[in-house]
């Protein structure tokens, strides 16, 4: 079975490693519009926008990584970090959780939202 969930670090890198190339490439597309001095200048700050952005989700994921919980994968034995109730292994992508009552559930995403467990909450307390 491979899932097609990835690690939530790797994902969020992922997205500020894409804003760099698009920043340069926003730029290299202001450098079209030579004659068009205000034209290549706008290009030129979307891509700079787009490319501190990526530098504060770099550092945000930084941050957050510094706070996440270290766990030896049981499938490859490599150490990965988990974010929230459930997450992949960033290296074999197999499902892990530090939450006891999710052993042996199937995997899903929405087990990290809160609107998740304020329903579940609901429907025990009814």
């Amino acid at each position: 079975m491979k899932l097609k969930y990835s690690n939530k670090i790797n994902k969020i890198r992922t997205v500020a490693l894409a804003l760099v190339f698009a920043g340069m490439i926003i730029m290299y597309i202001g450098l079209l519009f030579k004659s068009y001095e205000w034209v290549m200048v706008l290009f030129m700050f979307l891509g700079l926008i787009a490319i501190i952005l990526s530098t504060v989700i770099y550092f945000w994921i930084g941050m957050l990584s510094t706070r996440a919980v270290q766990v030896a994968c049981p499938e490859c034995g490599k150490a990965t970090k988990v974010l929230g109730r459930v997450d992949a292994c960033m290296f074999c992508k197999q499902p892990l959780t530090l939450d006891p009552n999710l052993e042996g559930e199937e995997f899903d995403e929405k087990y990290n939202s809160k609107k998740y467990w304020k329903e579940q909450e609901k429907k025990s307390n009814s």
